[in-house]
């Protein structure tokens, strides 16, 4: 229970405590001198209380609350885009493109298009980039199409588990669909030193950097049935698809292979159609280009041997002989067989008769040579006798 306040009329003196005090102290003022003051009620709430405690509480919760997402809704559209550089230059690094100082243009110059496929079919050409990592599914692929010193590369997006966390990371194959041209990997919370390391180039070189001897290494995802091959495991294998795992993170290594295995899996069949496609391309030019120029020689030496052969072997045969009939029925068959087809602005038989024309005058002058040669010939013989 509160004390009690009594004030003394006399000095202005005040007391507390259950009853008024016998003598005041500053004007020694007997007890009937002073008088009980009443407390009036406050009103409002009483801020001593706990529901007064309560409720201020909730109300400083509501109001900043409500401060952070505006200051979230205002920044969103500069994180979303800090996010999408990251995936940029994430990719960028599968293509051994790293450390670039504006990774847009870089990303604009390099990848030519960004797929969502399903099975052996492209679905939409457009959109393989805003697929989030937890919507990739056999139904929903996306594929990058880059192009680097003229030659395709196919990069494949993966998502998998580590130790500790998530992991992730992309692929970059050749045109022939098959060998690695670079891989990319990174994780959220693997052990520093050990799991952390898929993420070292180091470790990444490991895929398609150099061996020992300094010679290219070359890995390949898929073996001749179409199944993922590509393995990271500790101890030897085939050569052509193993990758030696990190010491000391033997269970980071594993989700890593898994990861491998599952999302490289789903793309064989449209990768398999593209390279299939491409041979049957390179097949029909080789057979094009062989075809053209058999063509080209068999018309050229054929039509050039025909006509010079017709030619040669109508003239001298009728001009040893001296048949003029023969010539000139060689000369117009010959002008309508090989030039009437030929001339297109005149009508066949225009030039028939042009050429009969001409020919007969041939044929003429070659008979009065036949004449003035036999006549020659006969006064040689006389003149002998």
């Amino acid at each position: 229970m509160a004390a009690k306040k009594y004030v003394c009329k006399v000095c202005g003196y005040t007391h507390e405590g259950n009853e008024a005090p016998s003598v005041c102290p500053l004007c020694k003022a007997g007890a009937s001198e002073f008088e009980a003051v009443k407390e009036a009620k406050k009103k409002g709430f009483n801020t001593n209380s706990d529901i007064y405690a309560i409720i201020y509480s909730a109300v400083v919760v509501v109001i900043v609350a409500f401060l952070l997402a505006g200051v979230s809704s205002a920044l969103k559209p500069m994180q979303d885009a800090n996010v999408a550089l990251d995936k940029k230059k994430q990719i960028l690094a599968s293509l051994n493109i790293k450390n670039v100082a504006d990774a847009d243009a870089e990303y604009k110059k390099y990848i030519k298009a960004d797929y969502i496929i399903k099975g052996d079919s492209v679905i939409n050409e457009k959109g393989g980039f805003d697929v989030k990592n937890d919507k990739i599914t056999p139904e929903n692929l996306p594929l990058y199409i880059a192009e680097v010193n003229g030659e395709t590369k196919y990069i494949i997006p993966m998502t998998g588990n580590g130790l500790w966390g998530g992991i992730w990371g992309y692929i970059a194959l050749n045109d022939d669909c098959n060998t690695i041209y670079g891989v990319y990997f990174s994780h959220a919370s693997e052990t520093p030193g050990l799991g952390a390391e898929i993420a070292s180039e180091k470790f990444q070189s490991r895929f398609n950097g150099k061996d020992k001897e300094g010679n290219d290494i070359v890995k390949k995802v898929y073996d001749a049935d179409g199944k993922v091959a590509l393995e990271v495991k500790k101890g030897k294998g085939d050569a052509d698809y193993h990758i030696d795992a990190i010491s000391g993170a033997t269970l980071t290594c594993n989700g890593l292979d898994a990861m491998l295995k599952t999302k490289l899996a789903p793309y064989y069949e449209y990768l398999n159609k593209v390279k299939s496609t491409a041979n049957d391309d390179e097949d029909d030019n080789n057979d094009n280009g062989g075809n053209g120029g058999n063509d080209g020689n068999d018309n050229g030496g054929n039509d050039g041997n025909d006509n010079v052969g017709n030619t040669d072997n109508a003239n001298v045969e009728n001009t040893d002989n001296a048949n003029v009939e023969n010539t000139d029925n060689a000369n117009v068959e010959n002008s309508v067989e090989n030039n009437g087809d030929a001339v297109v602005s005149e009508p066949a038989t225009d030039i028939v008769e042009e050429q009969a024309v001409e020919d007969n005058e041939i044929a003429e002058n070659m008979s009065e040579t036949v004449n003035q040669a036999t006549a020659d010939a006969d006064a040689q013989v006389k003149e002998d006798k």
